[in-house]
């Protein structure tokens, strides 16, 4: 389950202010792009995920989708589905026909998808490093680093559109030489929802074996 959370990155959720040491044209720029996001009762996403590992000669391509209203989530990558409502977490492996559950704990996980848009607003430290193109659009470039030494994860790249805000892409790095790159390949706002989103109906998947963590 972890394996999943990590490919995702960015995240602590919260909401408390960004303390004022911050850069201020990354904490405007940050500020933005996040208000744009929790504005929406619920959105989807499709993207791609690179991991690069120099060291090791490793650079794999893998495609996922996406949809997160607030603290919940559902997502399917790689032949997994992970489902979150805020308190439970379904881990459902199409290959074994077998499905984990165990309570959700956002400050258990190393990385929660829902979190990505609200990450710079504790325990990280912020500066605005410049200007990219994604996919043809001028983005302005957030780098942040964790205030805690001991998070394996040392560096994040934010690409943050310049016209409408929108996070096209980041990039996580991690003190073990792995580089995740994620690019937003397509982004639905406002997408409809409801209880069953983001809950797992056994009934769904015929024979599914059940392993309750809890």
């Amino acid at each position: 389950m972890k394996k999943i959370l990590a490919l995702l990155a960015l995240t602590v959720s919260v909401s408390f202010t960004a303390s004022a040491q911050q850069d201020p044209k990354a904490t405007k720029i940050l500020d933005q792009m996040s208000a744009k996001y929790q504005a929406m009762k619920a959105f989807k996403a499709s993207f791609t995920q690179t991991l690069e590992n120099q060291t090791a000669k490793v650079k794999e391509n893998i495609s996922g989708d996406i949809i997160v209203s607030g603290p919940k989530f559902r997502l399917k990558l790689n032949g997994q589905e992970v489902i979150n409502n805020g308190q439970t977490m379904w881990t459902y492996m199409k290959s074994e026909n077998e499905v984990n559950i165990s309570d959700y704990d956002p400050d258990d996980q190393e990385i929660s998808p829902s979190q990505i848009y609200t990450l710079y607003k504790k325990g990280y430290k912020y500066a605005y490093a410049g200007e990219s193109v994604e996919g043809g659009v001028p983005c302005d470039v957030i780098e942040l680093s964790p205030e805690d030494h001991n998070n394996q994860i040392y560096k994040v790249r934010l690409n943050v559109s310049k016209k409408d805000k929108s996070v096209k892409s980041w990039k996580m790095f991690k003190k073990n030489g792995n580089r995740y790159t994620f690019a937003i390949k397509k982004f639905e706002p406002n997408v409809p929802t409801d209880a069953s989103t983001f809950n797992f109906d056994k009934a769904r998947y015929k024979g599914v074996k059940v392993i309750d963590l809890r």
